[in-house]
């Protein structure tokens, strides 16, 4: 039971740091990332959906996103989505395809998506920390139901920290990557 602990503390802080990085992925660096528009939802017939659902999203060039709709009826849904968004974009069509610039980032723009980085990042570790309050709970409580030894319980304890200073240290060295990727010109 010891062992299925620790396996489900793995998972979740596996879960927790690939959910800290996909939320990453959606703050704007002033280049072309097509993964921004992931979270956009467009009306397709009276159906919410996914705009990647609805389009092809390519980055051509470094300042430059293209998206090209499967039926060009949706043109203008997609713009009007784009636009209600709030992302900072200016969308423009080709009556083919929706034509995004990607204007570079001023100083305080940079400087706020930091701070946001940051709140980001605290979050997964807070995420993290919870998983390893959990996981030290259901050891010592199944500790005591089965009589386990005290050594056996805080050898088990070592290994869930050493597991999530692990963890702590790599969304840590994701925060110094994407800082440097944010602070780039």
């Amino acid at each position: 039971m010891l062992d299925k602990i620790y396996k489900e503390s793995v998972e979740k802080m596996i879960q927790s740091i690939n959910h800290t990085q996909s939320e990453l992925n959606k703050v704007r660096t002033g280049r072309a990332n097509p993964d921004i528009f992931n979270s956009l939802i467009i009306d397709y017939y009276g159906i919410n959906t996914p705009l990647n659902q609805a389009a092809t999203i390519t980055v051509p060039e470094s300042r430059l996103i293209t998206i090209q709709p499967y039926e060009k009826n949706l043109i203008p849904n997609i713009e009007k989505a784009i636009n209600d968004a709030n992302m900072g974009y200016n969308p423009s069509n080709n009556g083919i395809s929706i034509l995004i610039p990607v204007p570079p980032l001023s100083k305080e723009r940079r400087e706020e998506l930091i701070k946001f980085v940051h709140k980001l990042i605290e979050d997964g570790k807070v995420s993290i920390r919870n998983i390893r309050r959990d996981s030290i709970q259901s050891t010592q409580s199944y500790g005591k139901e089965d009589s386990i030894s005290e050594d056996e319980i805080k050898g088990r304890e070592f290994n869930i920290q050493k597991l999530t200073d692990k963890n702590i240290d790599l969304l840590i060295n994701i925060e110094k990557n994407k800082e440097i990727e944010l602070k780039e010109i």
